[in-house]
């Protein structure tokens, strides 16, 4: 091939890009402190995918002290709590909708009127003990499975407690043991925790 040939013309150089700089690691958050920051802390509660940039040392720091629910009262952790069962989403009773619940039907069976009671079938005559027009049968204890014994146990309660002596119990539990009212002890901070799970478990399981 000859050098004023046409196909040199239709050759084309790439042109070189300029060497980019590789991504330095920012600089730890700590007051102080000049090493790489690394790894990630949460800012805390209405902050949720903010994020502190530390270093391994003061990650570890800053950890130990980190309370999510910090000027939180027992009341509103409690809350906290009850909605982040169903993920803070709004919640409504299961089986019926808002067009069901205006129906004639739902109201008249929510009044006990005899209309609703004529349209039921009642065999056995469990609805006219219900209502004092028979012998009335004794709610029979419910047989405790191994981890509800073990959470009324934690709460020092009977398996025949109330919903309100659960409740109470929990609430006084929670204020004694919270580590704010402990100086951060260890022990107490292991046995809020215990709490807290005895109490949610017997809330699933509808004790309370």
């Amino acid at each position: 091939m000859k050098l004023d040939s046409k196909y040199f013309d239709r050759i084309r150089t790439r042109r070189k890009r300029p060497q980019e700089s590789e991504p330095t690691n920012p600089v730890c958050q700590w007051d102080g402190c000049e090493k790489p920051g690394v790894h990630k802390a949460p800012v805390g509660r209405n902050a949720e995918g903010q994020f502190f940039l530390f270093c391994f040392e003061h990650v570890k720091e800053y950890n130990k002290g980190y309370n999510y629910f910090s000027g939180l009262s027992d009341t509103e952790i409690a809350r906290y709590q009850k909605e982040a069962i169903t993920g803070h989403r709004p919640t409504w009773t299961v089986g019926v909708n808002k067009s069901a619940k205006s129906s004639p039907l739902h109201s008249t069976a929510r009044s006990g009127s005899a209309g609703a009671q004529a349209r039921m079938k009642d065999p056995f005559g469990f609805v006219s003990q219900g209502r004092g027009n028979g012998p009335r049968l004794q709610p029979q204890l419910r047989k405790l499975k191994t981890l509800e014994a073990k959470a009324f146990d934690t709460l020092g309660l009977g398996g025949n407690s109330t919903a309100s002596e659960i409740k109470s119990r929990y609430k006084e539990l929670v204020k004694k043991h919270h580590p704010d009212a402990n100086g951060g002890d260890r022990g107490s901070e292991e046995r809020f925790r215990a709490v807290i799970q005895a109490y949610q478990l017997l809330k699933q399981a509808g004790f309370c």
